[in-house]
């Protein structure tokens, strides 16, 4: 079942893209549009293919989340006191950002369906990242509304149970303030990732052999 999941989040990520590959035409407001919208997605498919391979956000010092210095009360503070406590939380919760990324995937790939370019040429003459921004800006906090479930369940579960005795805390806390923490931190290191990858691609568009972000990005550079 989870390959099965893992196979329909790729197959949605490409199918946009495999389509609108076959579509070369002029070089219009349209096209620079669309030029934009293939850029996001291509940019978002590599980023997701990455994250939700295992070890997809620790093993990418990028993308790796890290507990906070403090969890906010006694028995989460006396967690993250030591090193060797933290490095082990820090394996967990980037463990379940890999599982949440399945939920942040399609809210992405929905809201670069519904974005408007009208000024796809600023965000072409923009910095690596300006399309990432402003999807960024676009989505909002959804992603963390949507990963924090699964934080929330996994940050209570037996592993952190275990690293609550091993520093010696107690039992029961309540990891609601953590896992809210660690799906902002997850959001952030999702467009991290799609950052990379769109400034990647505007390094090199022609290994793309997409005709309309080749366009949008002459354009951007003329």
């Amino acid at each position: 079942m989870e390959i099965d999941r893992r196979s329909l989040l790729r197959t949605a990520l490409l199918s946009p893209i495999a389509l609108a590959a076959g579509c070369a035409g002029p070089i219009g407001a349209l096209s620079l549009e669309e030029g934009v919208y293939r850029l996001l997605s291509l940019s978002s498919q590599r980023a997701f293919a990455r994250l939700t391979m295992p070890g997809g956000f620790y093993d990418d010092q990028l993308t790796r989340i890290v507990p906070p210095a403090s969890g906010g009360d006694g028995v989460l503070s006396a967690v993250l006191r030591t090193n060797a406590v933290r490095r082990q939380l820090a394996m967990a919760m980037n463990e379940i950002a890999v599982e949440a990324a399945d939920r942040a995937a399609p809210i992405v790939i929905d809201t670069i369906r519904r974005m408007s370019f009208a000024d796809a040429l600023a965000i072409a003459r923009g910095g690596p990242t300006a399309a990432t921004d402003l999807l960024e800006a676009q989505v909002g906090d959804r992603l963390i509304e949507a990963m924090f479930p699964e934080f929330s369940l996994g940050l209570s579960g037996d592993v952190v149970e275990i690293l609550g005795a091993i520093a010696g805390a107690g039992g029961g806390p309540n990891y609601a303030g953590l896992a809210r923490s660690a799906s902002a931190l997850a959001s952030r290191s999702i467009f991290r990732a799609i950052g990379r990858e769109e400034a990647g691609i505007r390094a090199n568009p022609q290994a793309t052999r997409d005709p309309a972000i080749l366009a949008l990005l002459a354009a951007g550079s003329g």
